[in-house]
């Protein structure tokens, strides 16, 4: 029902997931991902858990391939599971389980992984796959929505489209991206249109909060007032 990307940043370590099925609200209950340990996208026919216990495994110091088999050992039915999971060492493994519905399939390359399943054909994990390749460079955020893009534009889910996704972690326990679009007639173009909205009216107040390193955080009242999160003086 869904085709996802979860990837580890290999020059800042961030973490992220991006993702878009055909049922509302896909940022609820696919995408997992913790600052310093890693991601996890759990889909086909959802187990939340996946992503709860696999974060939880990959803190406890197990690597992405022992938490798979853990997970699968666990699952009562993983013939209809489908989820990817990235490492710390930026190590990617992924499952389809043989019950999962229409064309459905992974790849994985070096801190990141791609799975769908009731797609079109297997042109969208391939374009999604290439198109994060390609975007070395650029900030993981800006790489999961070109490369979720790239996917749907492949093709995508074989039903339509209804939700998408983003979000990424960088060293705090706030995530530094966390974006959704839950119901809308083409929600990853939708998500991109979002996403540089908030390149500009949030994420540089975001850049302003408390963080584990420095507790006061960097709040500038000109900056804020600048982006209409106060208002005038005069």
């Amino acid at each position: 029902m869904t085709f996802s990307i979860t990837a580890r940043c290999e020059e800042t370590g961030n973490f992220g997931v991006a993702v878009t099925t055909r049922v509302p609200a896909v940022g609820t209950l696919c995408p997992f991902v913790e600052a310093g340990v890693g991601g996890i996208a759990t889909q086909s026919f959802v187990n939340p858990y996946i992503g709860i216990n696999g974060l939880k495994y990959l803190k406890e110091g197990l690597s992405a391939e022992e938490v798979k088999e853990r997970i699968l050992k666990e699952d009562p039915e993983p013939a209809i599971r489908q989820f990817v999971i990235v490492d710390n060492t930026g190590k990617a493994v992924a499952f389809t389980g043989e019950k999962c519905d229409g064309w459905n399939g992974q790849i994985v390359g070096q801190n990141y992984g791609v799975a769908g399943n009731m797609l079109v054909g297997k042109d969208t994990i391939l374009e999604t796959a290439r198109a994060f390749e390609n975007s070395k460079g650029k900030p993981l955020a800006d790489r999961l929505i070109i490369a979720l893009q790239a996917g749907q534009d492949a093709g995508g889910d074989k039903r339509g489209r209804q939700s998408a996704a983003v979000k990424v972690v960088s060293t705090e326990e706030y995530p530094l991206v966390d974006l959704r679009v839950d119901e809308h007639p083409d929600p990853v173009k939708e998500l991109g249109r979002v996403y540089e909205v908030a390149k500009k009216e949030l994420f540089p107040f975001v850049e302003m909060l408390p963080t584990k390193a420095n507790p006061k955080g960097n709040f500038n009242f000109e900056s804020s007032r600048e982006m209409g999160l106060l208002q005038d003086s005069k």
